[in-house]
């Protein structure tokens, strides 16, 4: 691999593991505490994960449980919830906030897939974004004459490579959570 590629490999990288974070919070035909992943709770003056102030679980493939550690803010937690537009049933039990997920219709997972396609998008763009920095370096080095002619449509032809196996990459993971979305 290149010097040029080498560079960039952890924004390649996190383009890739930010789509699949994208990804998680995304509906499937069941409920995962990942649905509820990146969400912040207004908590003691500052906004907090909400993984950091409660114990998340599935109680069963059609309900997760978010029991807070301190009582106090479960009002906070399911305001927050409620508000976040996560298409499912929030109930305050007192001690604990059951999540469940009412059964989606066939149009509820189109919309769904149609979500998943436009992060796609995004991805590949961000992808394409670092192809084009890295390609402008290589340029760029090629006409200061620290490479070769040669040199450079070699590494333009490893960076080809390199950007066609991340958008592979992200396709898959696109593929696998359609499936997911699909299953009824």
């Amino acid at each position: 691999m290149n010097r040029f590629i080498e560079s960039k490999q952890t924004e390649f990288k996190n383009a890739v593991d930010f789509f699949k974070k994208d990804i998680a919070v995304l509906r499937t035909g069941r409920v995962s505490p990942g649905l509820l992943e990146g969400l912040q709770v207004e908590a003691y003056g500052v906004k907090s994960l909400i993984n950091s102030l409660a114990n998340i679980s599935l109680s069963d493939g059609s309900s997760i449980v978010v029991a807070p550690w301190d009582k106090n803010i479960i009002k906070e937690i399911e305001k927050t919830i409620s508000g976040a537009n996560l298409g499912v049933n929030v109930v305050n039990e007192g001690d604990k906030i059951r999540i469940t997920a009412p059964p989606m219709t066939e149009e509820n997972r189109k919309e769904v897939v149609k979500k998943l396609n436009e992060k796609l998008e995004k991805s590949r763009i961000a992808i394409r974004q670092i192809r084009e920095d890295i390609k402008g370096a290589i340029e760029e080095a090629e006409e200061n004459k620290e490479i070769s002619e040669d040199d450079k449509f070699r590494f333009i032809k490893e960076l080809d490579e390199e950007v066609g196996k991340r958008n592979n990459e992200i396709k898959e993971l696109r593929d696998k959570k359609e499936e997911e979305i699909m299953t009824v």
